[in-house]
């Protein structure tokens, strides 16, 4: 994997995009604990504009999980 040795401009921009991002919306309801919460696809509605205003976008990689034997 590649890295780089200076993220400022990463930085800067996440900085200005977390400032933008406001709460999602509970938009779910826990069956067994009765409490609201808001799902994956709320969450992603909540931060993707600001995300890609300042040039930032996301991804999941998928993975295997191991059990360290």
């Amino acid at each position: 994997m590649n890295t780089s040795d200076q993220i400022n401009e990463l930085a800067g921009a996440l900085s200005k995009a977390q400032a933008e991002i406001g709460p999602a919306a509970m938009n779910a309801v826990n069956p067994f604990l009765k409490n609201k919460y808001a799902d994956l696809s709320a969450v992603v509605e909540a931060i993707k504009p600001a995300l890609a205003k300042h040039g930032l976008s996301f991804v999941q990689m998928p993975g295997i999980a191991t059990t360290g034997e």
